[in-house]
């Protein structure tokens, strides 16, 4: 029996075309993504393979469609190897702690993707489009981060928004505020600072006008106890689910520190499996934890990779 930890990716992690393999040789991939399509009464598989990129891209679409990809992923790994594997807990960057409430057992899949659908829309019209934004900041720590933002902030609201990585944080706010930041950063010493391809300032304080109508979405799913532990983004703590709802309103508008995430639930595993598309989370958490192997799910020969882990085969 392994003993694993559990990763959930976030935005960003979505690519057109993607799952396309494994769905070929697992039905339960599609049969996942039908169920979440029916919940919220739109085609998400369709979108995931013929796109267009800019509708996929979209908050609103991306959300529902990354909890569906992570828990059609998490089905195939319960339906192959779940006998083998003992979760010892799980957390999820940002949209990707409601996959880990799904695998968790703590949220049906059709309630994670309706939550996440509304999710998204509050994301999206927060902030008019085009007046927020994000960047990520490369080559500075914690606390130079926290000092570019208060030297940038006469422009306009800049925050810390994703601390992803050492010497890897994404900033949040008014496209003033983070233009100056980007300035101010490279003075600094950064490495790199870039602007991102989203469609507003996620994680900031700006995101606060997201938080009441979301409280009430929040009460009208139901909620179960979880099968193992959930680490929130929003204070790298597991909680009972009384408390979550209020962890989730809270991680709209907090920084997702996935630096202590990351070591906060890693202990006592042998193995950390990253549940989704892509391989971002694998690769930020190398820069975390050399110690931690974690191994990516997303494609065929990857998931190939996993079970002869799992198995104990090379």
């Amino acid at each position: 029996m392994k003993q694993v930890v559990l990763y959930f990716p976030g935005q960003g992690a979505q690519q057109l075309g993607m799952l396309a393999d494994l769905a070929e040789q697992y039905p339960i991939i599609k049969e996942t993504f039908d169920k979440a399509s029916k919940a919220i009464d739109q085609d998400l598989w369709s979108l995931v393979q013929n796109g267009p990129a800019e509708e996929l891209n979209l908050t609103y679409n991306t959300q529902p469609i990354l909890v569906t990809a992570s828990a059609a992923i998490w089905n195939v790994i319960q339906q192959e190897v779940g006998s083998d594997i003992e979760v010892t807990a799980a957390a999820g960057h940002s949209v990707g702690e409601y996959s880990a409430l799904y695998a968790a057992g703590i949220l049906s899949l059709e309630d994670a993707v309706r939550l996440v659908k509304k999710r998204g829309e509050l994301m999206d019209t927060a902030v008019p489009a085009g007046e927020g934004g994000m960047a990520a900041i490369l080559g500075l720590d914690s606390e130079q981060i926290k000092a570019v933002c208060s030297d940038a902030s006469s422009a306009g609201v800049v925050e810390p928004a994703n601390f992803n990585a050492p010497g890897q944080i994404v900033i949040a706010g008014t496209a003033a505020g983070i233009a100056e930041a980007c300035i101010v950063a490279k003075a600094a010493g950064a490495k790199r600072a870039l602007p991102l391809q989203v469609s507003g300032p996620f994680h900031s304080s700006l995101m606060r006008q997201a938080a009441e109508p979301f409280v009430e979405a929040l009460e009208n799913v139901e909620w179960s106890d979880a099968n193992f532990d959930v680490y929130h983004n929003a204070n790298n703590a597991v909680s009972s689910v009384a408390d979550m709802k209020q962890r989730l309103v809270e991680q709209l508008y907090s920084p997702v520190n996935w630096i202590g995430a990351v070591e906060a639930s890693s202990k006592g595993a042998e193995l950390a499996i990253e549940v989704g598309p892509g391989k971002v989370i694998s690769g930020l958490n190398k820069r975390i934890n050399k110690q931690l192997t974690t191994l990516s799910s997303g494609d065929n020969a990857s998931f190939e990779k996993l079970l002869n882990a799992i198995k104990g085969e090379e």
